[in-house]
């Protein structure tokens, strides 16, 4: 049409995404899982990072909110993807066993996180050792029979990673 200017159809998509990753994270840090699910149903990117590089799935692990967890990774967020610019903020199921969030590891151990994932840039702590240090007794029992290993401590008495 004459008179009109042309639009840039790529840069209107960026902004869209923008907005529903802006709005997704909303929806995971207040555990709306039915605004997620509508949001995933839009086209939300489940793994885009927010601006200081955390992911949807490593708050929804940090808030406890196991069927938010849950819709993102069916909806493709990985479960060991390391959140933070540098994956300073750990792995999801790291997260989620510090806090005891038993419901929220279940989810991500029945997605395939691997639950010997140590946190390479964060402590350099496996789950199973973030559930011990909690104490959160119910959630190592569930990393324990989902075949987390005990650490093994080094002969100076330190801990792995450290």
């Amino acid at each position: 049409m004459a008179g009109r200017p042309a639009v840039a159809w790529p840069t209107v998509k960026r902004r869209q995404q923008k907005n529903l990753s802006r709005h997704l994270f909303e929806a995971t840090l207040s555990g709306d899982a039915a605004r997620v699910r509508a949001l995933l149903r839009a086209g939300a990117d489940p793994e885009r990072r927010y601006g200081d590089g955390s992911t949807p799935l490593y708050f929804a692990s940090v808030q406890g909110e196991a069927e938010v967890a849950r819709l993102l990774m069916e909806a493709g967020a990985a479960p060991d993807t390391e959140s933070g610019e540098d994956g300073s903020q750990g792995t999801p199921l790291c997260a989620a066993a510090c806090w005891g969030h038993t419901g929220t590891v279940r989810e991500l151990l029945a997605h395939g996180a691997d639950p010997n994932l140590r946190e390479d840039h964060g402590t350099g702590l496996s789950p199973l050792e973030w559930a011990e240090h909690g104490p959160h007794p119910g959630t190592a029992g569930l990393l324990t029979a989902a075949g987390a290993e005990p650490a093994r401590r080094p002969s100076d008495g330190s801990r792995p990673g450290r």
